[in-house]
């Protein structure tokens, strides 16, 4: 398992799917020269979707709690197969959002620029008005030089400590 931790990157072929510029079994392909494998895609797929763990304890409540308060959607950088098993495994927590922006329709991904601006163009409300969370450093850092008031997520905790300070 380390080799293949130690093996994988979030390159360029990565980021390519994640816009939808490319489909799953050029990923694949490129997945394979990179980890040094020889998997099918069935294989790989299988993989590819065994990152998702269960729901966050306390999120659906959450969630639910300030649907009516203010405007919820969500942004997640996901390709098709991702979104094939996350809209249907998460599907009761999903319902909370307005909308669900996904890199791969949008062929924009966080952290770029064009992607907030994006959406904050489509929701109507100025980049600089919307509190975004983020488990990804780097996602946080790009959202807040476009303007954006923006949490770096590790726990539930984060998120109920910046929503009681607005």
């Amino acid at each position: 398992m380390e080799t293949i931790r130690s093996r994988f990157a979030f390159d360029a072929a990565y980021e390519r799917h994640e816009r939808g510029e490319i489909e799953a079994t050029e990923y694949y392909a490129a997945l394979r020269v990179a980890l040094r494998v020889e998997l099918s895609d069935a294989e790989l797929a299988a993989g590819w979707l065994a990152i998702y763990l269960d729901e966050v304890p306390g999120m659906r409540a959450l969630l639910r709690a300030l649907e009516g308060r203010v405007p919820l959607y969500a942004f997640t950088n996901s390709n098709p197969t991702h979104q094939a098993f996350w809209a249907q495994r998460y599907a009761e927590v999903l319902k909370s959002f307005r909308r669900i922006f996904v890199s791969s329709e949008m062929g924009l991904r966080k952290p770029e620029p064009a992607a907030f601006a994006a959406i904050a163009r489509t929701i109507d409300i100025p980049l600089e008005r919307i509190l975004f969370f983020d488990d990804t450093r780097a996602n946080v850092d790009g959202a807040l030089a476009v303007g954006m008031q923006a949490v770096h997520v590790r726990s539930l905790a984060d998120i109920k400590n910046a929503l009681a300070r607005v």
